[in-house]
């Protein structure tokens, strides 16, 4: 039976994992495809949006590096192509068609000969990556002093791309979005990356409209090549909006290799945030990406120290020219983030930091895998596992390969599967993310909640009617402690789940954060310990085939949980997180796949995740 008539049929069984009037819709936001200019220079020459839009639906497609068919196991329900905004299109043109010099002069004329000359070369001997990494910045000076000085951009501003190769690049991608729009069926978003990266420090933002491929062509995608600022594309957002009648939202990504920049306290100018701007970012800034290739970004051990979950998939390389040493900084974490903002919003009367999780791959290969028995890597070139290996030739370190996390996906509860119910469910935070396993997630809060309530028909309409869903704000007046109504099912072909857990933080009366994780439910006939921690569940994965035994774990875990140190005076969050049994990484099924003993460093097993948005209280 295919997996994806396993998963309704589990819905529908199970019934508290059904939401009447939502449905549960699975999808990747962040893929770039050949249009992307680190995408081509890392040997992905051939596959556009649709190969993307077709792999994304189930269909065999070409591998654009080995040229192998290749199949995604369960067809995705939406999909963002986001080609990076700088230079869109640009590499592929001028490798493939070279430069129109016939309006330039001399000099000019002499540089664009001399770029397409390296371009082709590099590519065509296979060093496009070199290439790649020639022109990111140097961390030599501070991110907002690279930001605000004629640096940024400054290497590849000397490629020559035509304005004209943009747009048309641009009318593609778009075109090829209307062209598999299915509503009711697929849904395909226009979108696009704005890339700021101002010394290595990664302040990027995928742009996802509700708009059509029409109407998007009446505007350019707003770069970093106009702005490093991300306030300067909220501008832009909010005029074009205006403009169009196109609705749109900025996701922040990566912010785990941000230096500190993505989260912080100031404005990337360096100015005292404001309402105001606090008010922008919340608006435009809703959701972020807590998982993906490039590692995972909801906490950092040396932040959340009694959290023995905290370091999952880290990923300490910045995208820079030159390694330096990886200093994290809760300035780049989701969890520290959400601290800040209920501090922040002390002072402000706003919480710009309010923002709901979600997932997705920021896959280079026009594939949006995040199955770790089907990881296709983050770049066309890693996905055989021979390139994975974690050393280059030289000794030197390796930042994709076995680094990277085959995460995540982006899960939404929306009224139906169409662009307009995505991008809303988005905007109130009914979202959530995994790492990958398409498990079934629903969290409630409210007061009252008890254990009974978890057998009702309609468990959304249910508790809804006396509280809100995941992305909600509870009311200030509340009976007692708020109670919280917590299910989480297996991915109906993958790995039984571990346990359920409620992240909790709050801010105290003089302004001081803190967090609290609570071991909510489990699996089997474990005891939590006088610390609140709970053994280990057993890691049952074959290291010879990479085969895990699902004897253990359980197929769904549910509970109503009700906070035991609330503070009807204090401000605060709750998100759940829910742990998988172990399972074999990827790294350890290609090392199987090698002959190796293990992979080189990496590790063999990982429990896989859901996080959910965020409820809030605030007195």
């Amino acid at each position: 039976m295919k997996r994806e008539l396993l998963f309704a049929g589990f819905l529908l069984v199970s019934t508290t994992a059904h939401a009447a009037g939502k449905q549960l819709l699975w999808g990747d936001t962040h893929l770039h495809t050949t249009y992307s200019s680190d995408a081509y220079t890392n040997n992905n020459l051939t596959a556009k949006p649709d190969v993307a839009y077709r792999y994304a639906r189930g269909m065999p497609v070409v591998h654009p590096y080995h040229k192998a068919r290749v199949q995604i196991d369960t067809p995705l329900d939406f999909l963002v192509v986001s080609d990076h905004a700088e230079l869109l299109g640009g590499m592929r043109s001028i490798h493939r068609d070279g430069v129109d010099t016939s309006d330039l002069g001399i000099i000019d004329s002499l540089i664009a000969h001399i770029a397409q000359y390296v371009l082709a070369n590099a590519i065509d001997k296979g060093e496009g990556r070199s290439l790649f990494v020639s022109v990111l910045p140097d961390p030599d000076i501070t991110p907002r002093e690279d930001a605000q000085s004629s640096l940024l951009n400054s290497n590849v501003s000397l490629l020559p791309v035509p304005q004209q190769i943009e747009i048309d690049t641009w009318k593609s991608i778009t075109n090829y979005a209307d062209e598999y729009n299915e509503p009711g069926v697929f849904t395909a978003l226009v979108g696009w990356e704005w890339t700021s990266l101002p010394a290595g420090a990664n302040l990027h933002r995928v742009v996802v409209s509700d708009s059509s491929g029409k109407v998007a062509q009446s505007y350019d995608p707003f770069g970093s090549d106009s702005s490093a600022y991300p306030e300067d594309l909220w501008s832009w957002l909010e005029e074009t909006s205006a403009a169009t009648g196109a609705n749109f939202i900025a996701i922040p990504h990566n912010s785990n290799i941000s230096k500190g920049y993505m989260f912080d306290t100031r404005s990337l100018r360096g100015e005292e945030m404001t309402s105001e701007y606090a008010q922008a970012r919340a608006k435009w800034e809703p959701i972020a990406e807590i998982t993906q290739i490039k590692g995972d970004s909801e906490t950092h051990s040396t932040l959340s120290p009694d959290d023995e979950f905290a370091d999952f998939e880290n990923y300490p390389y910045y995208i820079q020219r030159r390694w330096t040493e990886y200093n994290p900084q809760a300035g780049d974490f989701l969890r520290p983030a959400l601290r800040r903002g209920l501090a922040l919003e002390q002072t402000l009367g706003v919480n710009p930091y309010q923002m709901g999780f979600i997932g997705s791959t920021d896959a280079h290969t026009s594939l949006p895998s995040a199955e770790e028995n089907n990881f296709h890597g983050k770049l066309a070139t890693d996905s055989i596992p021979e390139n994975k290996r974690p050393l280059n030739e030289d000794g030197g370190r390796r930042t994709s390969g076995w680094a990277m996390s085959a995460s995540g996906l982006a899960a939404v509860w929306a009224e139906e599967n169409t662009r307009e119910a995505i991008l809303q469910a988005m905007k109130r935070k009914e979202v959530y993310a995994t790492t990958g396993p398409r498990i079934a997630v629903q969290f409630f809060g409210g007061n009252g909640f008890v254990s009974e309530d978890l057998a009702s028909a309609d468990l959304y309409g249910h508790a809804t009617a006396r509280g809100v869903a995941m992305g909600g704000t509870l009311p200030a007046v509340l009976d007692g402690a708020p109670s919280f109504i917590a299910y989480a099912a297996k991915d109906p072909v993958g790995a039984n789940l571990d346990r359920l857990q409620v992240v909790k933080g709050w801010v105290d009366e003089q302004g001081q954060t803190h967090e609290r994780v609570y071991n909510i439910a489990w699996s089997a006939d474990r005891r939590l310990s006088p610390d609140g921690k709970l053994p280990a569940v057993e890691n049952t994965v074959d290291l010879r085939s990479g085969e895990v035994d699902n004897r253990v774990g359980a197929e769904t875990l549910s509970t109503v949980w009700t906070d035991p140190d609330f503070d009807a005076g204090q401000s605060a969050f709750y998100y759940l997180r829910v742990l998988q049994i172990p399972t074999a990484r990827h790294s350890l099924l290609d090392a199987i796949a090698l002959g190796l003993d293990s992979a080189e460093g990496f590790p063999d097993t990982i429990q896989e995740r859901a996080y959910t948005s965020s409820i809030w209280y605030r007195p």
